[in-house]
């Protein structure tokens, strides 16, 4: 079994080959490679599992490819709302933020609530002034924006005019969106778990509406004892499973091993409860698990001892 490594996503959702240009398709494969490789070079050097999860989702959060960081989608006003979460699978600690609108790294943010406050979910307005206090990098609202987005973000209305109502804005995209969060999970030399999530929320978002990517036990969670887990997709339906701390306790009250778990999570209940999405797990004997009820799910794995792999649809690792 590998000493350590580290597994990643950038969302889950209508991927679909016959939509992809082969430009598009190996931008976003040369993206997450880049992130897993920032990622494993850390805990090859030694360097903790948060250490590496945090950074593998700060080389995504920099990419406009991504719903997270730099590639956001936009809310109904206009605006850009990030949510991100670390947690540390030795401790139990874990830190997060909700509704930030000028922070360039969210999840560097969530580590700062995670180490330096008693609290673990700061939001909106109080988490960006004690980033300011921390001297994080902070990033003007021209940062974020990008064309691809924004135009996301009228289609998105256009349909919602279509459908006289509000429908989008209460939570749901609908079979055909994409949920373009993204995180990671690593092992480290010393045994040890950690899970990070960031993302840019759902466009066309109405009311400050917060997914499950900040919500721990729902898109991040991490404990040494069973399993490090981050998740991509309906939020909604994340959080009401409780789907991250759902694989955790399946390993550890009902013996399931990680690939079990992992399946039970997203093909049992979330299924069951109509959610739309898929996880990343990796446990301490270096077992990972990739599991996704959407047509594809941008995702990689980089165990030692092995080689970056990568995989956008139904396929395997290539």
């Amino acid at each position: 079994m590998p000493d350590f490594g580290i597994v990643i996503h950038g969302g889950a959702g209508a991927i679909l080959r016959q939509k992809m240009t082969s430009e598009l398709e190996a931008a976003f494969r040369q993206a997450l490679t880049d992130s897993l490789t920032a990622g494993y070079e850390i805990l090859k050097s030694t360097g903790t599992s948060v250490d590496a999860v945090q950074k593998a989702v700060n080389i995504m959060e920099d990419c406009p490819l991504f719903n997270a960081g730099k590639g956001a989608v936009f809310t109904n006003a206009g605006r850009n709302e990030m949510d991100a979460a670390i947690m540390d699978g030795l401790t139990l600690k874990a830190g997060a933020v909700a509704g930030v609108h000028h922070i360039k790294n969210p999840v560097s943010l969530a580590r700062l609530v995670m180490e330096k406050t008693a609290h673990v979910l700061l939001a909106g307005d109080g988490a960006e002034e004690f980033a300011r206090t921390q001297g994080l990098e902070m990033a003007p609202k021209e940062y974020f924006f990008t064309e691809r987005r924004w135009q996301q973000l009228q289609e998105a209305m256009a349909k919602e005019k279509e459908l006289k109502g509000d429908e989008l804005s209460q939570g749901n995209p609908g079979k055909e969106g994409k949920f373009g969060t993204v995180g990671a999970v690593a092992l480290d030399r010393s045994g040890n778990l950690a899970a990070a999530t960031s993302t840019g929320g759902m466009s066309n978002s109405r009311y400050g509406r917060i997914g499950d990517s900040p919500i721990i036990g729902a898109g991040t969670y991490a404990d040494n004892d069973a399993c490090a887990v981050s998740t991509t997709g309906h939020g909604e339906f994340f959080m009401r499973a409780v789907t991250a701390y759902d694989v955790s306790v399946l390993m550890k009250y009902r013996g399931l091993d990680l690939a079990q778990a992992a399946e039970t999570a997203i093909h049992g209940r979330l299924t069951e409860l109509g959610g739309d999405g898929g996880l990343i797990a990796i446990d301490r004997k270096g077992n990972i698990a990739l599991p996704f009820n959407t047509p594809g799910m941008y995702r990689g794995h980089y165990l030692s001892g092995g080689q970056p792999r990568t995989a956008i649809y139904r396929e395997k690792m290539i």
